[in-house]
């Protein structure tokens, strides 16, 4: 399982106005909004999805992209 949440200090705002908001609403759907847990299989979908949209990458070193991975203890958090 993993987690995909916002990285808030990712300087660019221009994946989210190129498609990237609508793609990140529709996975978290229901939730914060803010990170959702996903298993591994999904979360991979997804990020294909979000690396085609432009503005996915360029960030500084310490926030390359809009949204983080990272994996998570299975007790975590409820699975999309």
């Amino acid at each position: 399982m993993v987690r995909l949440a916002v990285d808030f200090e990712h300087p660019s705002r221009s994946w989210w106005e190129n498609g990237g908001q609508e793609l990140w609403d529709g996975i978290t759907e229901g939730f914060d909004g803010s990170s959702v847990v996903l298993d591994e299989h999904m979360a991979e979908s997804w990020l294909t999805a979000a690396r085609a949209v432009e503005g996915w990458k360029g960030g500084p070193d310490y926030a390359p992209h809009p949204i983080t991975v990272a994996p998570v203890d299975e007790d975590d958090e409820e699975i999309l």
